[in-house]
């Protein structure tokens, strides 16, 4: 029998909205969207200045009637085109997800959205409804959870391999603010990003730790209900917020830990997640992320390696290396890619949709929400409890 991609009959096209030549998350995207061959990168807009944004497409080798000047003009020559584009992938500054999104999704287009989605709750909100109303996909680039080890994880968890959960632990730490960068050269990404009004309601949040946020809750299968948080900077006066740690309630009662800061001098983008359950806990950690710590209460302690024969089939599949061989943050990436793709083509062809574990926009609404709460209980003090996302409505 054909595979997916055979039936479908050709590669989906894909739109790029930012990340031009000399940037790396431009990279890691188109590098990441065309690994496996379910994307081909055709057309983009890579800068604000339409001059740069056309000779960068140019450069990267794309058809100049296909490098356009900004997304606007993309989007509308793209649908005359017999060719055209499936779906766009959003990687622009942060003040910028949200209008460029909700443009592709109202053009239906697909969308692979940097993150964070929005600037608020509110904005996710009608990207979610957006996303239903036009039946488009809409996918988060949360790389973390596409590991093969924190997809496995998740499946350990819903199997019950921990009981009845208690406690999960989430940390990011990275030392890219330690030190005064504020008073050095500004790169374009520095100027946006020291911006508090276009790096989001915290810096740290829509920066890596939403990353956090997002793994505990995706490994866990849990959505957080109340929060009580510390936001602030570390280092005197920073106009952005650096640093946050929150307590944590999770639906149905477990509780959690989360820290995420930028200002840890010597820290190198360390992600560690923990869940514990009545029966043991899981251990992962982004420095050993090909492998997966179990250890059950009175059992011995059990390490999986990504590419162990055992592991589920589709665990399997989230890999491409025998065990052994360092596999990363392009993959996860990848994985992502992927997933979006097979979903897209299935639905296309009329066959059953697969079910995949990529990062919804649900859940993007859900880490707004998260952020909400911890911004309102850092200028009020206690717990806050985090807004729920709207129901979907039946037609």
């Amino acid at each position: 029998m054909k595979s997916l991609r055979q039936r479908f009959g050709r590669p989906l096209r894909l739109g790029v909205m930012g990340g031009g030549p000399e940037s790396w998350i431009g990279r890691m995207h188109r590098g990441a969207a065309e690994m496996d061959g379910w994307w081909h990168v055709s057309a983009g807009v890579f800068s604000s200045d339409p001059t740069r944004s056309r000779e960068a497409g140019v450069a990267l080798g794309l058809d100049p009637q296909r490098s356009y000047g900004d997304f606007q003009e993309m989007l509308a020559k793209e649908k005359s085109r017999p060719d055209a584009i499936d779906g766009v992938a959003v990687m622009t500054p942060n003040d910028t997800h949200y209008p460029m999104s909700a443009a592709a999704l109202d053009a239906g287009l697909d969308v692979v959205c940097d993150k964070p989605v929005t600037d608020d709750f509110a904005q996710a909100c009608d990207l979610l409804e957006r996303t239903r109303r036009n039946g488009r996909l809409f996918a988060i680039a949360h790389a973390y959870s596409a590991y093969p080890m924190t997809r496995y994880a998740r499946t350990l968890v819903r199997e019950g391999a921990l009981g009845n959960l208690r406690l999960v632990q989430v940390e990011y730490i990275q030392s890219g603010l330690a030190t005064r960068i504020e008073e050095g050269p500004r790169n374009n990404r520095l100027r946006w990003i020291l911006d508090p009004r276009r790096s989001g309601l915290a810096l740290v949040m829509s920066a890596i730790g939403c990353h956090a946020q997002h793994l505990a809750c995706f490994a866990s299968g849990l959505a957080i209900a109340r929060v009580a948080a510390d936001m602030r900077a570390l280092l005197p006066g920073r106009d952005v917020i650096d640093y946050a740690s929150a307590l944590i309630e999770f639906e149905g009662g477990a509780r959690g830990t989360f820290t995420a800061t930028q200002a840890a001098a010597g820290g190198e983008n360390d992600i560690r997640l923990r869940i514990y359950g009545d029966r043991g806990m899981l251990d992962w950690s982004h420095r050993d992320a090909g492998y997966l710590r179990l250890a059950l209460q009175g059992e011995p302690v059990r390490k999986f390696g990504r590419g162990d024969a055992f592991l589920p089939p589709d665990i399997i599949a989230a890999g491409r290396t025998p065990r052994g061989h360092p596999e990363g943050l392009r993959e996860a990436f990848a994985n992502i890619y992927a997933d979006v793709a097979q979903e897209r083509m299935a639905r296309e062809l009329g066959e059953p949709v697969p079910a995949l574990p990529y990062p919804r926009i649900e859940e993007g609404a859900h880490t707004m929400a998260f952020i909400e709460a911890c911004v309102a209980s850092q200028a009020d003090g206690g717990w806050k409890d985090v807004a729920k996302n709207p129901r979907e409505t039946t037609q």
